[in-house]
């Protein structure tokens, strides 16, 4: 019923920008917490930012200062604008929301999308 969908991933090369966009949709009340994870070839998945519905957000130290976290809440979308791309930050990167169903019946769901990957060149 409820789904998310990410793009804006691709090559990009050391020192370079990427912004990715996450979009949910379906049978939505609200979304409450929205994020993005990575994870890169033979490492643990790990929290790179998330945002509150009001605005907050945290961000992994390991990115801090380079990348930023936003969110529309009128089209349901996140974002996350990269910059100063380094080898490092190559990894899939994944959407993740909490979202609060229309129907009482399905109510509080965690959703992840399908992944986009960013490839960066040194």
């Amino acid at each position: 019923q409820v789904q998310l969908v990410e793009s804006g991933g691709g090559l990009v090369q050391a020192g370079g920008s990427l912004r990715l966009s996450c979009a949910a949709s379906g049978s939505i009340f609200s979304i409450l917490v929205m994020a993005w994870y990575r994870q890169a070839p033979g490492k643990q998945r790990e929290l790179v930012a998330s945002i509150g519905s009001g605005g907050s957000s945290n961000t992994a130290d390991s990115v801090k200062g380079r990348f930023t976290i936003s969110r529309d809440n009128d089209k349901n979308t996140v974002y996350l604008q990269m910059n100063s791309l380094k080898p490092e930050d190559t990894a899939v990167y994944y959407c993740n929301a909490g979202i609060v169903a229309k129907d009482k019946v399905v109510g509080y769901v965690e959703v992840w999308g399908q992944g986009t990957l960013v490839t960066v060149s040194s």
